[in-house]
């Protein structure tokens, strides 16, 4: 149980806990300002009209960056890596 719940998803992206740990947070960190900003342009259509749309944009940019990275990892490892994308 807690291989599955600590190791095995870090290990399938090539990433240390600790690593998986920086990245996932960094990432929720960048979606709820981003989700906030979003907020406030509802309230005031004028303000931040681009700010989630482009957070979204830049986050799927990395992401798909790193799941190549991922995937490419995957395949220099023994065939029993199952799992070849980045999921947060």
């Amino acid at each position: 149980m807690f291989k599955q719940l600590f190791v095995e998803h870090p290990h399938a992206v090539n990433e240390s806990y600790a690593e998986h740990w920086v990245v996932a947070n960094r990432f929720g960190l960048r979606m709820v300002v981003a989700g906030l900003g979003t907020m406030l342009h509802g309230f005031v259509p004028g303000l931040l009209t681009h700010a989630g749309s482009n957070m979204i944009r830049k986050l799927h940019a990395e992401m798909t960056s790193r799941r190549s990275g991922a995937a490419n990892a995957a395949r220099e490892q023994p065939s029993n890596a199952w799992q070849l994308e980045y999921e947060i």
